[in-house]
C-alpha cells in the first residue's frame, strides 16, 4: 500500500498543479468576466452578421450617461441628410445652454458656433453646454428634443429607452439598456456612413484651446473607430465601441465600470473575445432607413424658448453603480 500511496503522490500533485495552471490561465485570460458580478451590463455583437458573441445583463436598465449625446447626434445626422441642417449651421447658446453642468465648453450667452464644431465638441469633450443649445436648436426646448429623442428609439427599436436630455446629466427617469446602445451605434454606422467618421475625431480645437477626446480606446486599442464615453456617479463608467481588424467588425457596450481605466480593460477583453469569433463575411443587411411621420414632435429648428438654469448635480469622485428603478418601456409586438 505504502508503493502504491508513493506512486499515486506525484500524480495527485500533478493533478494539482494542472488544476492551478488551468485556473491561472482562465482568470488571464477573462479577467473582465470575474469583474461583472452583477456590476457591469455588457453586449458584444458581431457587426457583419449580427450574432450576440457575449452577453451579460444586456438589458438591465442602467443609466446611459453621456450616452444619451449618441440619439442627440443621430437625430442631427439624420435632419443634415434631410437638407435641414448642414455643418455650417450657426449655434447659438442660450442662458440655459450656459447654465448646464460640466463637462462643457464653457461660452458665454450669445455666442454661435457652426454645427460641425458643436458636433467635435460632443464627441470628444462631450460638452454638455453644447447639447442644450444644439436641442434648442432644434426643437426650441431640451424637453420638446428629449421627446425627440425617445421616439426615434422605439422606431430604432431600442424598446427599453427613455430620454429626459439631451446631455446625458443625472435624471431617474433616462434610462437604457447595452442592448439597446449596440443597437444604437449599429444604426448610426449604417444610417450615417458620411457622418459616422467623426466620432474617431481625436482632438477638437476652439478658441485656441485643444480637446482630447474623452474615448481612449481610438489611441490604445487597434482598429478602434469610435462611438462614445460616459459617466455619472449613479451610472459608473459606460462606453460604446466599435472595432474593425481586416474584415471583422466588432461593436460592444460595457455599463458600470469602476473606473475609466478598469471599463476599458474590460472592454478590450470582450473585444479580444469577440475579434476571435466574429465573422470575415458580412452578411447583417442594414435597416432600412425611417421615413414616416411620428407621433413625436417635429423639429421647428426654432429659437430656443426660456428655460429655468438646472440644478447643481454633485458628482461623486467614486461611482455607486445603480440599476434604474423603473418600469422599461416596451412597444407592442
Amino acid at each position: 500500500m505504502a508503493l502504491l500511496d508513493q506512486w499515486r503522490r506525484p500524480w495527485r500533485r500533478l493533478g494539482i498543479a494542472g488544476l492551478a495552471l488551468a485556473v491561472a490561465v482562465n482568470a488571464l485570460l477573462t479577467p473582465a468576466y470575474a469583474q461583472v458580478n452583477g456590476r457591469h451590463a455588457v453586449l458584444v455583437v458581431d457587426a457583419n452578421t449580427g450574432r450576440v458573441i457575449h452577453k451579460s445583463s444586456a438589458d438591465d436598465l442602467r443609466y446611459p450617461a453621456s450616452l444619451a449625446k449618441l440619439m442627440t447626434l443621430y437625430l442631427v445626422f439624420e435632419l443634415i441628410e434631410q437638407g435641414r441642417l448642414n455643418y455650417g449651421t450657426r449655434i447659438r447658446f442660450s442662458a440655459n445652454a450656459v447654465a448646464a453642468q460640466p463637462s462643457k465648453l464653457d461660452v458665454e450667452e450669445g455666442t454661435e458656433i457652426s454645427l460641425l464644431d458643436a458636433i467635435k465638441a460632443l464627441v470628444t469633450k462631450s460638452c454638455n453646454d453644447v447639447a442644450v443649445a444644439v436641442a434648442e436648436h432644434i426643437a426650441g426646448s431640451e424637453q420638446r428634443f428629449a421627446q425627440m429623442m425617445t421616439q426615434k428609439a422605439r422606431q430604432l427599436g431600442m424598446r427599453s429607452t427613455r430620454f429626459e436630455n439631451a446631455s446625458g446629466l443625472p435624471d431617474p427617469g433616462q434610462v437604457t439598456t447595452a442592448r439597446d446602445m449596440v443597437t444604437l451605434a449599429l444604426r448610426l454606422q449604417d444610417d450615417f456612413p458620411r457622418h459616422y467618421p467623426l466620432f474617431a475625431t481625436r482632438t477638437f480645437t476652439y478658441n485656441g484651446e485643444t480637446y482630447r477626446n474623452h474615448n481612449t480606446m481610438l489611441f490604445s486599442y487597434e482598429g478602434s473607430d469610435g462611438l462614445k464615453t460616459g459617466y455619472t456617479r449613479a451610472s459608473g463608467f459606460n462606453l460604446v465601441t466599435s472595432v474593425r481588424r481586416g474584415r471583422k467588425h466588432v461593436v460592444g457596450a460595457v455599463f458600470g465600470g469602476a473606473t475609466a481605466s478598469q471599463r476599458n480593460a474590460a472592454m478590450r477583453t470582450y473585444l479580444n473575445i469577440g475579434l476571435l469569433k466574429a465573422s470575415n463575411v458580412k452578411t447583417r443587411q442594414p435597416a432600412p432607413r425611417l421615413v414616416a411621420q411620428t407621433k413625436a414632435p417635429s423639429p421647428v429648428i426654432a429659437a430656443p424658448a426660456p428655460q429655468p438654469a438646472q440644478r447643481a448635480v454633485r458628482q461623486a469622485s467614486q461611482p455607486v453603480v445603480e440599476i434604474a428603478r423603473v418600469r422599461p418601456v416596451l412597444v407592442p409586438g
